[in-house]
């Protein structure tokens, strides 16, 4: 049974889980999504692991689950941040991120809350945010994808500390890049890289559709690459036209590099 036979079968404020994500039927067919991500080790903490500027921090922090809740064909209403740090001068940096952000995906600094650690000094850097999104069964895209569909990579996979991963590289994915891309009729679901990796997040697009895939040659990055804070995504394109005129048509929209990576196909009742 696929995501919009569960949540519309499931009685109201119950909870269907799918991928990382939860569903929350509110009755009418009104969804409750919720996305959430956590980071740690990473900042401008004399114990971090990872030196990276707090603001940016807060930037790719909120990024990851608003990218989920796009890609699951939700609106975000509401960011909650939970920050493990003194509100000054890391806290309000960090915030300063995750509230540019939160704008991006269209949630203003009124719907944006949170706490920060003021009781105990930290060494560390520690965030976790949720982000609370809205949407109606019609509009839920998890296992869209159709036997033929070409899978493409949008955006180029990164993650810390082998990259060198900013906010403003040119390649790397954003909220209204993924927000263009699924606004294309061609383009039937999304699914954003995370730390599983690129052949971890194909295999879910394929399952999550009942499907298996072909895996094209020549592909940019290597198989178990990481997508760090959601740098890249996969889409599950129309397979009419050809994997060269579904990257060039996806790029025109998001200015993202895109490549092939796969083609998806039926399951034989022998498999």
């Amino acid at each position: 049974m696929g995501l919009v036979e569960r949540v519309r079968d499931a009685q109201p404020w119950s909870v269907v889980r799918e991928r990382d994500l939860l569903y929350i039927p509110l009755g009418n067919d009104e969804v409750m999504v919720v996305a959430c991500d956590s980071d740690g080790g990473i900042g401008s903490k004399p114990a971090d692991t990872v030196a990276f500027d707090p603001t940016e921090l807060g930037r790719f922090a909120v990024r990851v689950p608003l990218l989920e809740l796009v890609a699951a064909g939700a609106t975000a209403v509401v960011v909650v941040d939970a920050l493990s740090v003194e509100r000054d001068p890391t806290g309000a940096a960090i915030l300063a991120g995750v509230l540019a952000e939160a704008a991006s995906a269209g949630v203003g600094a009124d719907a944006v809350t949170g706490s920060t650690e003021d009781n105990v000094p930290t060494v560390t850097t520690g965030i976790g945010v949720t982000v609370i999104g809205r949407a109606t069964t019609a509009d839920l895209r998890a296992g869209r994808a159709h036997a033929g569909d070409h899978v493409l990579l949008l955006g180029r996979p990164m993650s810390a500390p082998v990259h060198d991963v900013r906010v403003g590289d040119p390649e790397i994915l954003t909220v209204p890049a993924l927000t263009a891309a699924l606004a294309l009729p061609i383009v039937h679901e999304a699914l954003p890289i995370g730390s599983g990796g690129v052949t971890s997040e194909l295999y879910q697009l394929a399952a999550s559709a009942g499907l298996a895939h072909v895996v094209l040659p020549d592909w940019p990055v290597t198989p178990d690459q990481t997508g760090g804070p959601s740098t890249a995504a996969l889409l599950a394109v129309d397979g009419v036209r050809s994997p060269t005129d579904a990257c060039a048509a996806v790029a025109a929209v998001t200015g993202l590099p895109v490549w092939p990576l796969a083609a998806l196909v039926g399951i034989s009742p022998t498999e």
